[in-house]
């Protein structure tokens, strides 16, 4: 088994300390109900948090033969133990958009936090620590699916939110999660929503809710007041909106946890969640947020969750992601909008479900991919693709010219990016009417590289803002403060 290299290590090892708070090292979700919309579509935006590379993957309808399996959970590197397990693959899977990474400690590459698929199923992972006494009763080794996993099956499986839910529980129920210490994911379709949370310990707890079309609702970087699931209701097990793993209520009942004739409802938070997983800042950044959608409502639009992921953005945000689901459309014209490095100095970049490849500068390219650093030679089918600049490269670059003066630079970039996003934004109903000529006159190829060629166009200008913009800045640091170096002076 390769090393981890140790800056990699002293990063998680801070990151995922059982015995110390938690840091705001979190991804984020903002789901929109289509009420709230201003074309009547749910959104479903956010951005992973992770250190390692990013790239854009887009994955092909494919066909399985009998008894085909896949490889799921973690192995004995991970914060919790455990081993890998194979379990059966369907017979076919669907065509889906994902942003993948390519490290978390213990699990294999390539990661996903979610993406959308062609039936305009949209899915966002973001970390839920369950509470000390769970983390401890985890089985080692574990077994079961990762956070990835349930993401990835999902995305290949299901054609709405509530069946994605049904995706997962089952999986979960039959085959164990495997966990880092808790997590949460929500899935999302043109019509509604559904969040799932999933807690450690092996005991299989699970607790889903529904999300409808008058709701807004975050999970961000961990805080928890008004996210997640808070308080259940009263007739759980009868509720439609609300579905449970059989033992959700009872285990709590049977670890003093929870008094069911205490007078108090029962709130998923208190009772299974880590108490100190966001800080203050992180609570006025998520009040922020949702406050900033409110106000919005009924007429929300991509624009402003591209806005509210480019405030809050930083290194650690290794992409960004809206989800526009709208009902009766082709499903070659579902978008994903994403920002393809850390939203913050990132272009939002348009790509439907029919387009048919992703530019060699959005790939798998090795800056900081895992393992990549022990390599010797580089692989020699990946030479071509090393050729080309890549993108998730060129957004650091900006970021950390921006963030070593932030007060002078940054109103500029993001000034250029509302604009770049704003311009996208108005040029999409047009591309949209030819495309649906095209599909509507059955000439499907046709369409398919018309939309392929609006997104590489589309990709080939955010990516030629990002380096312009980083190439200026960099002059006039150069000029006006000097580059600082690890020596502490600037040269």
């Amino acid at each position: 088994m390769k090393m981890v290299p140790p800056i990699v290590a002293v990063v998680f090892a801070a990151l995922f300390a059982l015995t110390c708070p938690l840091v705001l090292h979190a991804s984020d979700a903002i789901y929109v109900g289509k009420n709230l919309t201003s074309d009547g579509q749910v959104f479903l935006a956010g951005f992973g948090d992770e250190p390692s590379s990013h790239w854009l993957s887009l994955v092909p309808r494919r066909q399985y033969p009998a008894g085909a399996t896949i490889k799921v959970g973690g192995t004995a590197a991970a914060e919790l133990p455990g081993e890998l397990i194979d379990i059966p693959q369907v017979h076919e899977t669907f065509r889906y958009l994902s942003m993948d990474y390519s490290y978390f400690v213990g699990l294999l590459e390539p990661l996903t936090n979610g993406g959308m698929n062609e039936y305009g199923l949209a899915v966002r992972d973001v970390a839920l620590y369950s509470r000390r006494d769970l983390v401890a009763m985890t089985p080692k080794p574990q077994h079961g699916l990762n956070y990835s996993d349930i993401a990835r099956i999902v995305l290949e499986r299901a054609k709405t939110a509530r069946e994605a839910v049904d995706i997962a529980t089952s999986l979960i129920d039959h085959y164990g999660y495997f966990t880092y210490g808790g997590n949460s994911h929500v899935f999302a379709d043109p019509n509604e929503g559904w969040v799932l949370l999933e807690f450690a310990g092996g005991k299989g707890l699970w607790i889903a809710r529904r999300l409808g079309p008058n709701d807004v609702w975050l999970n961000w970087r961990g805080y928890n007041k008004f996210g997640y699931v808070q308080d259940l209701p009263a007739d759980l097990g009868r509720n439609p909106d609300y579905l449970a793993s059989k033992n959700f209520v009872s285990f709590a009942s049977e670890q003093g946890w929870y008094r069911a004739d205490g007078g108090k409802p029962f709130n998923v938070i208190e009772v299974y969640a880590r108490a100190d997983q966001f800080t203050e800042t992180t609570a006025q950044e998520a009040r922020r947020v949702d406050a900033a959608v409110r106000a919005a409502a009924p007429k929300v639009e991509p624009h402003l969750l591209m806005q509210l992921l480019h405030e809050a953005g930083r290194d650690s945000s290794g992409y960004g992601q809206v989800a526009d689901l709208r009902v009766n459309i082709q499903r070659d014209l579902r978008t994903l909008w994403v920002a393809p490095g850390p939203p913050i100095t990132a272009a939002f970049v348009p790509w439907r479900i029919g387009v048919e490849s992703i530019p060699p500068e959005y790939r798998r390219h090795r800056y900081l991919t895992f393992g990549e650093a022990d390599r010797q030679n580089i692989d020699a089918v990946q030479q071509g693709l090393e050729s080309t600049a890549y993108v998730n490269r060129s957004v650091k670059r900006l970021l950390y010219l921006v963030d070593e003066h932030r007060d002078v630079f940054l109103p500029e970039v993001s000034t250029a990016l509302g604009a770049f996003d704003s311009r996208q934004i108005s040029a999409q109903p047009g591309i949209e009417r030819t495309a649906k000529i095209l599909l509507d006159a059955h000439e499907d190829a046709l369409a398919h590289r018309y939309l392929t060629e609006q997104s590489h166009r589309a990709a080939a200008d955010g990516q030629q803002l990002i380096e312009a913009l980083a190439d200026s800045i960099e002059a006039r640091t150069k000029v006006l403060y000097g580059i600082r170096t690890p020596e502490g002076a600037a040269r």
